[in-house]
């Protein structure tokens, strides 16, 4: 049994992926920290806790935006438990980077920034144009902690002998299928704007479960 470990960008909570998650036969949803002074550091620790957390041998780690960056690492810690890495519409990059070193709008995000945090770019930044989503997603989003952008990823390189997947969206905003042929990752294209878990849940699911298997096929 694999159990696919969903985590959420920046500004979102595991609510992120509630439509996602009951469309998976097994999968959780950690909660990120947003408090002052958290960094990636501690995002990534999270996210191995979670890991540890589980029985299943194979994990797959599905990482949203910001949280490219988080599971490539938490990977990294713990290559044995992990049987597939997924990036969706995922900021990556070699050991050393940070998500500053790698987004076009880190001058926004500095700009924006209320001394720790940083408020959240109202839903339409993310594609959300539903009226009933605006709603709902920008009742949820939360001030996210400025160090977890400019903390630089810390990696051994034992990530990079894991099989990798990264779903990027079209029309394109961000350079995300740059960057993961970059990593050497294949490619996915979907149909949505950034915040596909929320606009097109049951294509997300649909390109999520056959990975499940891929450890032994790659």
């Amino acid at each position: 049994m694999t159990t696919f470990v969903l985590v959420h960008g920046a500004w979102h909570g595991r609510w992120a992926w509630d439509r996602v998650a009951p469309l998976l036969p097994h999968a959780v949803a950690p909660d990120l920290t947003h408090d002052r002074d958290v960094g990636l550091r501690d995002h990534v620790l999270e996210v191995v806790s979670a890991m540890d957390s589980l029985d299943d041998p194979d994990l797959v780690l599905v990482g949203h935006s910001y949280a490219g960056l988080v599971v490539r690492e938490a990977a990294d810690r713990r290559p044995d438990r992990v049987a597939h890495v997924v990036l969706i519409e995922g900021w990556a990059g070699p050991s050393g980077v940070s998500l500053a070193d790698l987004a076009p709008f880190m001058d926004v995000v500095r700009a924006a920034a209320d001394g720790w945090r940083v408020p959240p770019p109202p839903p339409a930044a993310y594609g959300i144009t539903d009226p009933d989503d605006t709603e709902w997603v920008g009742r949820r989003l939360r001030d996210h902690p400025l160090r977890t952008f400019t903390e630089p990823t810390e990696l051994t390189g034992a990530v990079d002998r894991l099989p990798g997947t990264a779903v990027h969206c079209r029309p394109e905003v961000y350079p995300f299928a740059r960057l993961a042929k970059d990593l050497g990752y294949r490619t996915v294209a979907m149909d949505g704007p950034h915040d596909v878990p929320l606009t097109d849940p049951r294509g997300v699911a649909e390109t999520l479960w056959p990975l499940r298997n891929e450890k032994c096929l790659l």
